[in-house]
């Protein structure tokens, strides 16, 4: 295996380590926090309702918005690491 195939693999496994990471924490916002543990999180008061309806409203939308942020840094990061940036 050439030098240049065993970067390509470990950029694209670093790709995908990074795409599974922002798909769990989309997981478990989404559906962790404003479905699935949403009764345990309803004593918690944010905003004037409780934390879970918060979560699954605005919460939800922020950690997303966050998501896009840190996948943009990150994949800037990375692809200068392996020399694949456009600057």
């Amino acid at each position: 295996m050439s030098e240049q195939e065993k970067n390509a693999q470990a950029y694209w496994k670093a790709n995908l380590r990074l795409i599974i990471g922002s798909l769990i924490v989309w997981a478990l916002v989404s559906y962790g926090f404003g479905i699935v543990l949403r009764p345990m999180l309803e004593g918690i008061r944010i905003g004037g309702t409780d934390l879970g309806f918060w979560f699954a409203q605005q919460g939800s939308i922020i950690a997303f918005i966050i998501l896009i942020f840190n996948y943009s840094w990150r994949m800037n990061k990375l692809d200068k690491q392996f020399g694949l940036d456009e600057e």
